[in-house]
């Protein structure tokens, strides 16, 4: 809203200082500035609310011990993370721009699955929480749309079949699979469907220990507005021999809310946690990314960019498999007693390895810094 209210000043009145609003990199300073500071201030109130209507997570029995102790910490927070995207992308993002509506959706469509989740784990004191075929049919609900939007929008559309593929000179064409139109299509919205859910159950898994989605999240983001950056502007897509997307600089307006949402939520996440994400949070963070990724055509290079999640992920595959086949080898006893892992999620199998939470935390912080930076330079390697 503030973009059109300065955009207005300097055309009527040539007001000084308000042509600083047409350039993406003072908007986006000012919108990680401002995403910051509602975090740390919306958050502290938020935080004495969930505490005074005592609004505490649930801990597994099975998980590692040192978790016990956080029985009861104020759960839900990813209120906080969402106020603030939403606030400064609202006051300084062009709202009439295609990819900020969408990435706003995205996060809000995905953060009011996550709450529903937490709510009924909190309030109707079910564990399981929201059944996971509700949580499933959101995701491929959120899927579908994105991939529709980005097909059929006239502005988006000329490109929606066409990506950047990772180490390879030239783009990835979903023409080129089948003669069919409609086959290709149909294609299309499948893979679009499997990466947002995909990536939104990597970050939910992500989320079991203090600072850990949070922290790994910003960094992606950060990874990711680089990206943005890049495809957005012309003479950068040229060179780098990327797909140029038109109008996607507000893209890096909203991952700057991202990333100050995120390192807002830090000051009360990390470790020891004053408060958790919840649901809320994990699956708005994801809704949040996989859009972004979407949007500036590197979905492809997810694995690595978001590599963490993707790590998370396998290892419940890998455990849950291993597990079964054991099981119909050997029997349940045998199963239980040689898991693939100590825990899965990842991050619980080196917690039960005796290794301290937070030295867990930074050293996947670490390892993401590494991905990210290997996908930024795979742009080059191309």
């Amino acid at each position: 809203m503030l973009y059109y209210l300065f955009d207005f000043l300097e055309r009527e009145y040539n007001f000084f200082g308000a042509g600083l609003f047409r350039y993406i990199t003072f908007r986006a300073s000012v919108t990680l500035i401002a995403s910051i500071l509602i975090g740390l201030i919306i958050g502290k109130r938020i935080l004495l609310y969930l505490k005074k209507r005592q609004i505490g997570e649930s801990i597994r029995t099975d998980g590692p011990e040192s978790h016990f102790s956080k029985k009861g910490t104020p759960t839900m927070g990813g209120i906080i993370i969402i106020a603030a995207i939403l606030v400064p992308c609202l006051l300084f993002a062009k709202l009439t721009n295609v990819y900020v509506i969408l990435m706003l959706v995205s996060t809000l469509w995905m953060g009011i699955i996550g709450f529903v989740d937490d709510y009924i784990k909190v309030f109707k004191r079910d564990k399981e929480g929201l059944k996971g075929r509700f949580k499933i049919i959101g995701q491929i609900g959120l899927g579908f749309l994105i991939a529709l939007v980005l097909y059929r929008n006239e502005v988006t559309s000329q490109n929606a079949l066409i990506t950047n593929l990772p180490f390879f000179k030239y783009p990835f064409d979903y023409n080129t699979l089948f003669a069919s139109k409609a086959l290709t299509t149909v294609i299309y919205f499948l893979a679009i469907i499997f990466i947002v859910t995909a990536v939104t159950n990597g970050v939910n898994l992500t989320d079991g220990i203090d600072g850990l989605a949070a922290g790994t999240t910003a960094i992606v983001a950060t990874g990711l507005a680089i990206l943005a950056y890049v495809v957005g502007n012309k003479v950068q897509a040229d060179y780098l021999n990327v797909i140029y997307v038109p109008n996607s600089g507000e893209v890096v307006i909203f991952l700057a809310a991202l990333i100050g949402a995120c390192t807002g939520f830090l000051w009360y996440n990390s470790y020891p946690a004053q408060v958790f994400m919840g649901d809320t949070g994990s699956m708005a963070l994801g809704g949040a990314v996989v859009a972004v990724a979407i949007i500036i055509k590197m979905e492809l290079l997810i694995p690595i960019l978001c590599a963490v999640y993707f790590l998370e992920s396998l290892s419940v595959v890998l455990q849950v498999s291993y597990f079964k086949y054991q099981k119909h080898k050997r029997g349940s006893e045998y199963a239980k007693a040689n898991r693939l892992f100590k825990m899965s999620p990842l991050h619980h199998h080196f917690e039960k390895s005796g290794i301290p939470e937070p030295k867990v935390v930074l050293r996947f912080w670490i390892v993401t810094i590494l991905f990210v930076l290997l996908a930024i330079a795979s742009l080059k390697m191309r």
